[in-house]
C-alpha cells in the first residue's frame, strides 16, 4: 500500500533553516508528481510546493517562494523540501502528498515550529 513518511520537523529560530524529508513507498515513485501541504493550529490545509517526475519543473505558494525548494531524489524515493529564512508564520504541520490513481494519500505529517 502506498506509504509516505514524513522526518525532519523541529524547533528552530527565525530566519533559521529546516530540511523535511518525504520517504514513499507503495507506488511508482518516479512516475508521479509530489507535493508538500501545511496546516497550521486553527488554519485550512494549503499547498506550501510541488514538483514534476522528472524534477525539472516546481511551483511555490507565494509565501514561501524565494524562501522553500523542493526537489526530489528518484533512485531513494525520497521528496525534500529545504526551508529557508523560516518565519514564525512558517509554523505548521508539514504533510507530503501524492495523488495516485485518483486518491490523495498523505503522511502522518512533521511539526516545525519557529519561534524565539
Amino acid at each position: 500500500q502506498v506509504q509516505l513518511v514524513e522526518s525532519g520537523g523541529g524547533l528552530v529560530q527565525p530566519g533559521g533553516s529546516l530540511t523535511l524529508s518525504c520517504t514513499a513507498s507503495g507506488f511508482a515513485f518516479i512516475r508521479n508528481s509530489m507535493r508538500w501541504y501545511r496546516q497550521a493550529p486553527g488554519k485550512e490545509r494549503e499547498l506550501v510546493a510541488g514538483i514534476n517526475v522528472p524534477g525539472s519543473n516546481t511551483s511555490y505558494s507565494d509565501s514561501v517562494k524565494g524562501r522553500f525548494t523542493i526537489s526530489r531524489d528518484n533512485v531513494k524515493n525520497t521528496l525534500y523540501l529545504q526551508m529557508n529564512s523560516l518565519k514564525p508564520g512558517d509554523t505548521a504541520m508539514y504533510y507530503c502528498n501524492v495523488l495516485y490513481r485518483g486518491v490523495n494519500y498523505w503522511g502522518q505529517g512533521t511539526q516545525v515550529i519557529v519561534s524565539s
